[in-house]
């Protein structure tokens, strides 16, 4: 088993390093992940300027100066031979509930994986210290991947609790939730008093109830949420099939 780790919090980032460790009991690892701190990048790629790559000389891993998208969309078409089994993103420094999920650099590092044709897990911290009790779960998940595969048209989205281990009260298969609107952009200036904005937090939880996965966590489970690849809307098909016909 050979095991493709990245993230978008960057290759020096605690969550990739203790991620790697752990999966290291799973197989072989190879981290492929950006040079800095991406989040936010969402499913992004770098095509206006070359990608350039460089091996930290104390873990080995690969910093690339590009996206998660790119990390992996590289390590699987040119960096790692043999090419990898599985692809396993994070683990990210806070959460990806609702429609963080979205934006997320980590969701998009799997989703890249599993467009490529591999099994694909985002495994984030709903905090930023129990990073053992993600990685716990994180190998769990990938031995049952290696035993029982999924369905090829999508990944996992796991959060976890940032809780000791043995406070973890078990797992919890959910949807996406959602937020309110974000908040408002915030103004201010730079020394010369030109006018510079910094996009605020995200908004408070919206559909938080049973069965999503802000509950999950919030009630001390880990939720698992399978998100599709395919993200065409079936349902909707024959009405917007039907709506083009009134057009005349």
């Amino acid at each position: 088993m050979r095991i493709l780790v990245s993230n978008d919090d960057g290759v020096h980032a605690e969550g990739i390093r203790v991620l790697s460790e752990a999966l290291g009991a799973c197989g072989e690892v190879i981290v492929v992940a950006p040079d800095r701190n991406r989040s936010g990048a969402s499913h992004s790629l770098t095509l206006e300027v070359p990608l350039r790559v460089t091996r930290i000389g104390e873990t080995g891993f690969h910093a690339v100066k590009g996206t998660p998208t790119d990390c992996v969309h590289l390590a699987v078409n040119e960096l790692v031979r043999p090419e990898p089994d599985m692809v396993v993103a994070g683990i990210n420094h806070g959460a990806n509930l609702g429609d963080d999920v979205i934006y997320s650099g980590t969701v998009a590092a799997a989703t890249e994986g599993r467009h490529l044709g591999y099994p694909s897990i985002a495994i984030s911290l709903v905090g930023k210290t129990h990073f053992a009790t993600a990685a716990h779960y994180a190998a769990l998940l990938v031995k049952g991947l290696m035993k029982y595969p999924l369905p090829a048209d999508q990944i996992l989205n796991v959060n976890v609790p940032d809780l000791p281990l043995d406070q973890i009260k078990g797992i919890r298969v959910t949807r996406l939730g959602n937020r309110h609107r974000a908040e408002s952009v915030i103004c201010t200036e730079d020394p010369r008093g030109q006018p510079i904005y910094w996009i605020g937090p995200p908004g408070s939880q919206q559909d938080a109830g049973d069965g999503t996965d802000f509950a999950a966590i919030e009630q001390g489970y880990v939720s698992i949420t399978p998100l599709t690849i395919d993200m065409t809307a079936y349902d909707s098909l024959a009405g917007l099939g039907a709506w083009l016909d009134m057009q005349g």
